[in-house]
C-alpha cells in the first residue's frame, strides 16, 4: 500500500511539474522566440557554459591533488617498490598531460567557435600532415611507456635464484591466510588439499621428507634485505595476495600455484618512525579519541589506540567476510627473525604432538563415555573429527595456539 501510494505521489508531482511548465509558456510575451532551434544567445550561453566547466574542471582537479595527495602510500618498503611508483607516475604525468590539453581545447573551441547566423562552417575534408601528425605522436610515446613497463615488469618479476631467496608459501582460504616456511633445507614440502585433515590445515604431504621441516604460522615475519619468494595457493575461491606497501600483489587461484618475489627494505619499527606515519598515527587516534567520546557517552566499549602494522590482504572480493581477511606482516632484522623462527613449531613436531595426544587415552576416560558424534563432552569440546568440506574457517583452532 505505502509503495502503491508513493507512486501515485511521484505521478502528481510530474503532473504539477508539466502544468507549471505550460503556465511558464503561457505567460511569455507574444513576441517571444518560442522556437526549439538553438539561436545566437542560446549558442553563446552554451559556449560559456562549456568554458566555465573545463575552468571548474581544472581548478576541482588541482584542489584533490593539493588536498588528498596526503593520502598517497608513503615511500615504498621493498626494493622493486622505487620502479612500481616511478612507472605510476611516469603514466599519471602523461595521463595528465593529455587530459589538460585536450580537455582545454575542446572546451576552447567550444566556446571560441559558437554558432552564430551570419557564420558557415568550415568544411575540412582532410589533411594529410595532421592526420600524421596526431597519429605518430601518441604511437610513439605508448610504444615508449609499453617497452619501459614491460622491462620494468621483467625486473620484478623475474626472480634471482642465485641470490638463494628464502621461500614462502602463502595459503589463501575463506577468509584468512596462512604462511609456511621452508625450514632449513629452503624447499616447501609437497602439498596438496586432498591431504587436509585434521590438524594438517594446508594439506601438507606427510611422506614428502622435505616437509618435516616446514613450519606453518599466522603472522608473517620477514627478515629485511633478504630476497623471499613467495608461492601462493587456494584453498577454494579466487584471492589476491595485496601487500600495499611493498608495491606488490599476485592472484591466489585454487589448482595451481603462482608466485612473486620481492625484498623488503624498511622494518616495521622504522616505517613507524616515519614523518608520514607519525602524522598519520596522531591524525587517525585524534579522530578515535573524538570517537570514543560519543561511545562514552554512549556507554559503548571505546576504540582501541591506533599503532602502524604491515598488513597482507585479500584484494579480491572473495565472499561475505573478504574484508576482514588480512595477515599481520613484520619486517625486522635477521637477528629478530631467526629468534622468532627458531621458537615455531615444525609440521613433523605438531604431527607427531597430535598423533600422541590421539592415541593417548585421558584420565578420565574410564569415568565417562566419549560424546557422540556432533554433541559436546564435559569440556565443552566437541569430540567430531572436523573435515575440510565441514571447516570453512580451517585454521581457528592454530589461530588461538599461536
Amino acid at each position: 500500500m505505502t509503495v502503491f501510494l508513493v507512486i501515485i505521489v511521484l505521478a502528481l508531482l510530474a503532473v504539477t511539474g508539466w502544468q507549471i511548465s505550460k503556465i511558464f509558456q503561457l505567460s511569455k510575451s507574444h513576441d517571444a522566440d518560442t522556437s526549439e532551434v538553438a539561436n545566437d544567445k542560446d549558442n553563446k550561453l552554451h559556449g560559456i557554459l562549456m568554458l566555465a566547466f573545463v575552468i571548474f574542471l581544472y581548478v576541482i582537479t588541482i584542489y584533490c591533488f593539493w588536498e588528498y595527495g596526503r593520502f598517497y602510500l608513503p615511500e615504498a618498503a621493498s626494493e622493486h617498490g622505487g620502479e612500481y611508483d616511478t612507472l605510476m607516475f611516469i603514466s599519471i604525468a602523461l595521463i595528465m598531460f593529455v587530459q589538460v590539453i585536450t580537455q582545454g581545447l575542446l572546451h576552447y573551441f567550444a566556446f571560441k567557435y559558437k554558432g552564430k547566423k551570419t557564420q558557415k562552417a568550415l568544411f575540412y575534408a582532410d589533411n594529410d600532415k595532421l592526420e600524421f601528425i596526431w597519429t605518430i605522436i601518441p604511437v610513439i610515446v605508448l610504444a615508449g611507456l609499453i617497452i619501459y613497463g614491460l622491462f620494468t615488469w621483467s625486473d620484478i618479476m623475474n626472480i634471482n635464484e642465485d641470490e638463494d631467496p628464502m621461500v614462502i608459501e602463502l595459503y589463501a582460504f575463506q577468509f584468512d591466510w596462512r604462511a609456511r616456511y621452508s625450514g632449513e633445507d629452503n624447499t616447501l614440502g609437497k602439498a596438496n588439499v586432498r591431504f587436509i585433515e585434521g590438524v594438517n590445515q594446508l594439506g601438507v604431504d606427510e611422506s614428502d621428507s622435505y616437509g618435516e621441516d616446514d613450519k606453518i604460522v599466522t603472522e608473517l615475519h620477514l627478515p629485511v634485505g633478504k630476497p623471499v619468494l613467495f608461492k601462493f595457493r587456494s584453498q577454494d575461491v579466487l584471492h589476491s595476495a595485496y601487500f600495499p606497501f611493498f608495491r606488490a600483489q599476485m592472484n591466489v587461484v585454487p589448482g595451481m600455484i603462482t608466485q612473486f618475489g620481492f625484498t623488503p627494505t624498511i622494518t616495521t619499527e622504522e616505517m613507524r618512525e616515519s614523518e608520514y606515519m607519525r602524522d598519520k598515527v596522531k591524525s587517525v587516534n585524534e579522530e578515535r579519541n573524538q570517537r570514543n567520546e560519543a561511545l562514552l557517552a554512549q556507554g559503548e566499549p571505546t576504540l582501541d589506540s591506533y599503532e602502524f602494522d604491515y598488513f597482507l590482504l585479500c584484494n579480491k572480493i572473495c565472499g561475505q567476510a573478504h574484508y576482514n581477511m588480512q595477515m599481520k606482516i613484520i619486517v625486522e632484522s635477521e637477528e629478530d627473525f631467526n629468534a622468532w623462527l627458531e621458537e615455531q613449531p615444525t609440521f613433523a613436531s605438531n604431527m607427531a604432538e597430535n598423533s600422541e595426544n590421539v592415541d593417548r587415552p585421558e584420565d578420565t576416560a574410564g569415568e565417562q563415555p566419549p560424546a557422540a558424534e556432533g554433541e559436546e563432552d564435559a569440556e565443552g569440546e566437541d569430540e567430531t573429527e572436523t573435515t575440510p568440506q565441514e571447516n570453512n574457517g580451517v585454521a581457528l583452532v592454530e589461530k588461538e595456539q599461536n
